[in-house]
């Protein structure tokens, strides 16, 4: 039996990863999970097309998976997304909250409206479905895991996302409170984070700017989805750690490199 069928008493768990149908990093912890021997519910709202895509390949190789369509920014939504996991497979053992929006936009062109989407969507929808999976969590004598993405960047934030790193900054205080939120409630359940560095580079990205960014890694390379899904991997096995947020970034946020400033999201 692996580790984390060990840990959840269970042949295969069920692992929610939303914002897992558009292929970007939260489809590839999907399927690495799904290699572990998980149960799958693929999370998208726009991206449906994608999402059942991903779950036909997933079921033609033996992963029992759903999808569920949620709008983040909808809390109803998001509690009900919940509530289906939940009425389908009777558990939920491991949430990662990887759905998250962000688009370039100058300081001068940003409106408090922009503000407030991004709140609504990283910061309030990671919150309510953490929440709200957490709270059936604690319900289970194994408990849960939850995974929170955040971005290398709080620490040194790029141009042209003032809107975006304040709704990611709040991330990191969110899982420490609700690690000891949930832990009161039942010592099984823990909550940590992770940010991501230069894991999925745009394909807009000049060849240049491509150079810099991997120069500005104390590796000097740049990563892939799958080194995030191998740290997602290492939070959800090793059941002595909550409240911690990993950098899965190369060495990025301690290496200075002033030389670099991009408009590009590359996490």
């Amino acid at each position: 039996m692996s580790r984390i069928a060990k840990l959840f008493a269970d042949p295969h768990p069920v692992a929610l990863v939303t914002g897992s149908g558009a292929p970007r990093v939260g489809n590839v912890i999907a399927r690495h999970l799904a290699s572990l021997g998980c149960r799958i519910v693929i999370h998208a709202n726009s991206s449906m097309e994608a999402a059942e895509r991903t779950a036909s390949e997933l079921r033609s190789e033996g992963v029992e998976t759903i999808v569920v369509q949620a709008s983040i920014e909808k809390s109803e939504q998001v509690e009900r997304m919940i509530e289906e996991v939940v009425e389908t497979f009777g558990r939920l053992d491991i949430l990662v909250n990887s759905a998250a929006i962000w688009e370039p936009k100058r300081l001068e062109d940003v409106t408090p409206e922009d503000v407030r989407r991004y709140f609504e969507v990283n910061t309030l929808g990671t919150f309510v479905a953490a929440r709200s999976a957490g709270l059936q969590m604690v319900t289970q004598p194994k408990g849960g895991v939850i995974i929170n993405i955040g971005d290398w960047g709080l620490v040194r934030p790029y141009l042209d996302h003032a809107a975006y790193f304040p709704s990611k900054g709040a991330i990191e205080g969110m899982t420490r409170s609700l690690a000891v939120e949930l832990a009161e409630r039942n010592r099984a359940v823990r909550v940590n984070c992770i940010h991501p560095g230069p894991v999925l580079l745009g394909d807009d990205l000049p060849t240049a700017t491509q150079a810099a960014v991997m120069g500005s890694t104390l590796l000097k390379r740049v990563g892939t989805p799958e080194h995030v899904a191998h740290a997602v991997q290492f939070l959800v096995e090793n059941d002595f750690v909550t409240g911690a947020a990993i950098p899965v970034d190369g060495g990025r946020t301690i290496y200075a490199d002033d030389g670099l400033q991009t408009k590009h999201k590359i996490g």
